[in-house]
């Protein structure tokens, strides 16, 4: 299969219409999963901490260490919600938190080796790359040594979580105290020359044009071609409210379904090393969420016991597991259950 261009991608966002990009999206996810299997997984997003210096303009999470509402979870307050997360037959906790100033990775590896001991038949697929970038200058060691230490203790995988766009020219308007793009890749390289998995995600709707899209894909593309330690590809739109990203930019509008949809579908075309592709029904809804299902996406995404990061903006779409299964058994497709690895569980055929 010849291999799409950024050229002919900027002509399908541009001019194919949505029905063409429908139709080609999900002849290539049959290509690749032609039993017609969709899969979900049941985990919980757990902030450990909303404390964070980098005080990016689109996050409307992030707390400093004065504020009245900046916590971090204790040790047995985690638990709690793991206990919680087990008790419905979760398997996965997805486990971020802000860039704390003053953790470091000696206290991160007691979380990790606390968790894994405790629960050890959750897995932990958590720390953005920024964060173990962070950890690993607090600490005074490499990224790959905090990647080592971790997985040691516990890590399973890491969680594409701020990549948003790779380009350096957006992330200098909405992130300027974040990771460039050569150090958000390094990071992910590293993780996947100790043998650990990761996702690469996207967030659009900011300042970027589609030639930064592109850009973003190319990186994730490339490195999946080096590497082949991408499990998924996951996109979200930049959801406004209380940012300061809105605040500074006014003229933002949120993103429409036919752009999120039009976008899916070419990202399933471009990114033709990437097995697994993940509709983003916690920022669209369980509608769009479907419907992603016939733009490219083979896997519904999470069930999203707790999310706080987007309901801080003002959205909070919620779906349980008997609704993800109705959703895919409505468009003719087999719902599964999946862990981590995208190893089926179980089937509701």
């Amino acid at each position: 299969m010849k291999r799409v261009s950024r050229q002919e991608a900027l002509r399908l966002i541009k001019e194919a219409s949505l029905d063409e990009l429908g139709y080609l999206a999900t002849k290539r996810k049959h290509e690749l999963h032609p039993d017609k299997i969709t899969t979900f997984v049941v985990d919980r997003n757990i902030n450990y901490t909303n404390i964070c210096w980098v005080n990016c303009k689109f996050c409307a999470f992030y707390r400093h260490k004065k504020d009245e509402d900046s916590y971090v979870l204790s040790f047995e307050e985690i638990g709690k919600k793991i206990e919680e997360l087990v008790a419905i037959g979760g398997t996965q906790i997805l486990f971020q938190g802000g860039v704390h100033p003053n953790l470091k990775l000696e206290w991160y590896e007691d979380l990790v080796e606390w968790i894994a001991v405790h629960y050890p038949n959750v897995t932990i697929h958590g720390f953005s790359a920024i964060e173990i970038d962070y950890i690993a200058k607090v600490s005074n060691v490499s990224t790959e040594e905090v990647l080592r230490r971790l997985h040691a203790k516990g890590l399973y995988s890491i969680p594409g979580a701020g990549a948003e766009i790779l380009s350096d020219r957006v992330r200098d308007v909405i992130a300027p105290n974040k990771i460039d793009v050569s150090k958000w890749i390094k990071v992910h390289e590293n993780a996947h020359k100790i043998g650990m998995k990761s996702t690469a995600t996207m967030m659009f709707g900011t300042v970027e044009r589609n030639e930064d899209i592109i850009e973003h894909w190319e990186h994730i593309r490339s490195l999946q071609d080096r590497t082949g330690g991408f499990r998924a590809f996951i996109m979200w739109s930049f959801q406004s409210e209380n940012t300061e990203l809105k605040a500074q930019f006014p003229n933002i509008k949120k993103q429409s379904a036919n752009r999120y949809l039009r976008l899916l579908a070419v990202s399933r075309l471009f990114l033709d090393n990437f097995q697994n592709i993940q509709s983003s029904w916690v920022t669209q809804g369980s509608h769009i969420g479907q419907l992603s299902l016939m733009f490219g996406a083979n896997d519904l995404g999470s069930t999203m016991m707790e999310e706080n990061v987007v309901a801080a903006a003002g959205v909070t779409n919620r779906m349980n597991q008997d609704e993800m299964i109705t959703l895919i058994k409505d468009i003719g497709e087999i719902p599964a259950k999946r862990d981590t690895a995208y190893n089926i569980l179980e089937v509701y055929a």
